[in-house]
């Protein structure tokens, strides 16, 4: 059929055209204004860290918010060439990894079940896990820490990594509950009629249709277990088993005289973090927006 014969085509080429060549219109500069001045609170607190790592304290004194004059690299070498802090480094990757994965394995079945099972006191465990949302681990606390104590977890990486585990599943469940929801009831009859068990079809069908979910709470629980630090500081003892945010703690005190040394070591422990973040942050809101249209 040609074009003159198909009069839609043109109409549809004329209007890809004109929106084209339309000026997009700019929002009310108090809204950019806002937006900016927030950014600006966010970034510059980091940005004083990171560039405080470059500096002396002579600097640091004479001009607190000025440019390091000259660069000095000193700082995050000597952090850099210390035992204690790649000891620290290596713990901080173990809790958060195993972390992880202990949140997304259980939080992934829990939110298979209640999304696609029918069976009582249903709605009653997933208001279970809502109301965890509003229960922190502040107030939790102190019989946690008696709980980890009776199982002798206490200066033991697992006496955090548990804890945490349980901590994250709330939100985990929040997320991946909607994204296992919205498959079709057809799809899992279809592959029930090919001879796929429930098994197979949460393993070949559902996780592969929920990735987007699952990324979203492997980053959340990765981040949120990496930049912990009340758990460790309860839990943890002696420096060999310390996270990064007990190893900043305890380089503030014992160089607190040396301030810019003190700004690298917190911009290294913190830059993991960051850069993971700013990796998969469109990851993290496909997830949450799969999740609210789920």
């Amino acid at each position: 059929m040609t074009a003159a014969e198909n009069p839609v085509q043109p109409r549809r080429l004329y209007r890809r055209t004109v929106d084209r060549d339309t000026p997009q219109k700019w929002g009310s500069p108090l809204t950019y204004f806002i937006a900016l001045l927030l950014i600006a609170v966010c970034i510059a607190p980091v940005l004083y860290i990171v560039v405080g790592g470059f500096r002396t304290n002579s600097q640091i004194t004479t001009s607190p918010a000025g440019l390091p004059n000259p660069w000095v690299f000193s700082n995050y070498l000597g952090v850099l060439s210390t035992t204690t802090f790649w000891g620290e480094f290596a713990n901080s990757v173990i809790v958060a990894l195993v972390s992880t994965a202990g949140v997304v394995v259980l939080g992934v079945a829990v939110s298979y079940v209640i999304a696609r099972y029918d069976f009582k006191l249903k709605g009653a465990m997933y208001s279970l896990f809502a109301a965890g949302l509003m229960f922190p681990l502040v107030i939790a606390i102190t019989p946690l820490y008696i709980m980890v104590k009776d199982l002798g977890l206490i200066d033991n990486l697992f006496g955090v990594i548990i804890p945490q585990i349980a901590f994250g599943l709330p939100t985990t469940v929040i997320i991946l509950v909607p994204f296992l929801r919205a498959i079709p009831n057809e799809l899992e009859e279809a592959a029930s009629i090919d001879g796929a068990s429930r098994l197979g079809f949460f393993f070949r069908m559902a996780i592969p249709l929920s990735i987007p979910g699952v990324v979203t709470v492997a980053i959340l629980a990765f981040i949120g277990s990496w930049n912990n630090y009340v758990l460790p500081l309860y839990i943890l003892n002696s420096q060999s088993n310390f996270t990064l945010p007990l190893g900043v703690q305890a380089f503030s005190s014992q160089y607190s005289a040396d301030t810019a040394k003190i700004l690298a070591f917190t911009s290294l422990a913190m830059l993991p973090a960051l850069i993971f973040f700013s990796i998969f942050q469109k990851r993290i809101v496909g997830g949450l927006t799969g999740a609210v249209k789920g």
